[in-house]
């Protein structure tokens, strides 16, 4: 048996214990109220949550115990967690082999629910760590490019096009069962040089801008269910960006790429997606009146993606959060979380752990009660390879597999909303 399998053993053994105790564990009623009934302060919540997720983890300290020596096994051949494993080059890669996954994963409990359960990758993971891809495939029904569909690494040459990192991610989804999401199409950062150093007319950037969407939309015309077609328009005081697109072709880039998006795949769901914007305020404000009015004028839009960065510092009302979702469902629009993360200040430490479970928590029950809110997507995997760290120093934590690919309270805080609502 090769590592690959010695490890896949060890991960059934392990959930299929866990799926028993999970089991006894939802048959608690009473217990249960501590996860879905919110206590009636912020000291008593966390104490709660720390009496909940510390029961959790008693539970299934047999099967922890069971697995263990299948883990040292694999410590011992060199796999550790979700670091990068790679093959001696004088021997073979081990054949691949059909990862089974349990029933009380994300993805199978999402499944009853009919909501896509999501996360945004990044396709060399894919190809060289055999533990990233096995959380993806078991965890997650739908993918979303991190990286590789924005405009600078698509399209790095004016007459040059190249898919070939996008691919791959499509290609990993199509062979798992999974969805993708495009991201994204029209954005203000991450633009190649040679169009932000050009000298352009107006009506140059838009043959640019038109050629891109379509080009893009049609490679992938009948494989990806949603696209992010413009990406933060609205600036943090609720009005529009001033951006490289507004700037060169003023307002009507945010109608023209719907338009031309539609043209391209009229049958993929097309979204304005934004962050900032999830509870009420002046900017939620400015994105459903930017909605409303362009439904009004007729263009393709089929619905609003709430990003949901997040931190313990800051976080939306779960009700406002809800008030949202339902002013877009009156429009006739989906909604989906499409970039979570919540962010903790170090120190982490385990009190800081259980409140993050509680949001995750709040923010999907919101949405799994909203029936306009179809998908539930994470901005990553594994804290390991987060873009927290280097874009808000003093910050990590903030996905719900740590370091090493294994859950942490907010996985299951989130197993548990989903098993019990």
């Amino acid at each position: 048996m090769n590592l690959v399998t010695n490890h896949h053993l060890g991960t059934v053994i392990l959930f299929k214990c866990e799926k028993q105790q999970l089991k006894r564990l939802s048959a608690r009623k009473g217990k249960i109220a501590l996860l879905t009934t919110e206590p009636p302060d912020k000291h008593d919540r966390l104490l709660a949550g720390a009496f909940l997720f510390e029961r959790r983890r008693r539970e299934v300290k047999k099967c922890l115990l069971v697995g263990m020596v299948l883990t040292l096994f694999i410590s011992l051949a060199g796999v550790t967690g979700c670091v990068e494993a790679r093959p001696p080059a004088e021997e073979a890669a081990p054949a691949e082999e059909e990862t089974v996954c349990i029933d009380t994963s994300l993805r199978s409990l999402a499944q009853v629910h009919n909501m896509q359960v999501g996360a945004a990758v990044q396709a060399g993971l894919l190809a060289t760590n055999p533990r990233y891809a096995e959380t993806l495939r078991c965890e997650f029904s739908m993918l979303v490019p991190e990286n590789a569909m924005k405009f600078e690494h698509v399209h790095p040459g004016r007459d040059r096009y190249d898919f070939s990192t996008a691919d791959a991610i499509v290609d990993f989804a199509e062979a798992n069962g999974m969805q993708v999401r495009g991201h994204t199409l029209v954005w203000h950062s991450q633009l190649p040089d040679w169009l932000t150093e050009g000298n352009w007319t107006r009506d140059e950037l838009i043959k640019i801008l038109q050629e891109h969407i379509m080009t893009v939309v049609g490679h992938y015309q009948g494989r990806i269910v949603a696209w992010d077609v413009v990406n933060e328009a609205v600036d943090d005081g609720g009005s529009l960006r001033d951006t490289f697109w507004l700037q060169g072709i003023g307002e009507d880039y945010i109608k023209l790429a719907f338009c031309w998006a539609h043209e391209a795949d009229p049958e993929a769901l097309l979204f304005y997606n934004d962050y900032g914007g999830e509870g009420l305020e002046p900017k939620s404000d400015t994105i459903y009146e930017l909605i409303q009015s362009l439904l009004d004028e007729g263009v393709p839009i089929h619905g609003v993606g709430l990003q949901m960065h997040l931190s313990l510092d800051s976080y939306p009302k779960a009700q406002d959060v809800a008030t949202n979702l339902n002013r877009l469902s009156v429009l006739g629009l989906e909604a989906h979380i499409t970039e979570m993360d919540v962010r903790i200040q170090q120190p982490v430490t385990e009190e800081k752990l259980n409140e993050q479970a509680y949001v995750y928590r709040d923010i999907l029950q919101v949405c799994l009660s909203a029936q306009n809110c179809k998908a539930f997507v994470l901005w990553g995997v594994t804290d390991r390879y987060s873009w927290i760290p280097l874009f808000f120093p003093g910050y990590q934590a903030a996905l719900i597999f740590d370091e090493n690919c294994d859950p942490k309270p907010a996985y299951y805080a989130l197993t548990d909303v989903l098993a019990g609502h």
